[in-house]
């Protein structure tokens, strides 16, 4: 279903914040598919990575429905200067993941983005885990794979529990059912 314009795009490379499994990386490969995704740990690497010229283009997280302005990104990209060549809202659902076998009960401790365990904070009221804040969603679930405990849950898209060998405990724990975050594509030369 690509438009005309998408079917001439040269193949680049788009830098998103976070590690593949993460929003980030499913948004760049729903709406940038001919490109290669970058994974950067930091907003601020993603964003080097555009203005240096390592990356044609750059694709964060701005705002979310629930939570409001996902910083430092937003202010980030406010302060650089660039304006967006397009922007899309996004659904966001939030889901517990942890190793094949555990089960909810089993878990003590939950570790995810600041901005998602924000996202899902009602909800995670209610099962009574330790909140550990994490630089990254799928970096969470990467990290709760390679420990191989069973008492330890991520947050993070769906996707990332397939990239990571990891079990779905439980999905949709964000706190709206509308929750949605709006991303900017930046790009360091226009069209």
């Amino acid at each position: 279903m690509d438009t005309p314009a998408h079917q001439d795009e040269k193949p680049g490379r788009v830098a998103y914040q976070g590690a593949p499994g993460a929003f980030s990386h499913e948004a760049c490969l729903a709406l940038r598919p001919w490109d290669e995704a970058v994974a950067f740990e930091t907003f601020e690497g993603a964003l080097q990575a555009l203005t240096s010229g390592d990356c044609g283009c750059a694709l964060i997280p701005v705002e979310n429905s629930t939570i409001g302005m996902v910083e430092p990104a937003a202010t980030l990209v406010r302060a650089l200067g660039i304006a967006p060549v397009a922007e899309v809202w996004r659904p966001i659902r939030h889901a517990l993941m942890g190793l094949p076998g555990a089960r909810l009960s089993d878990i003590r401790t939950v570790e995810s983005h600041p901005i998602a365990l924000a996202q899902c904070e009602q909800t995670l009221k209610t099962l009574h885990m330790t909140v550990i804040e994490h630089f990254d969603t799928a970096g969470a679930a990467r990290d709760v794979a390679e420990a191989g405990d069973p008492t330890r849950a991520a947050i993070a898209a769906v996707g990332a529990a397939e990239v990571y060998g990891l079990s779905i405990l439980r999905n949709d724990l964000q706190d709206s059912s509308d929750n949605r975050t709006r991303f900017v594509l930046l790009s360091a030369s226009e069209g």
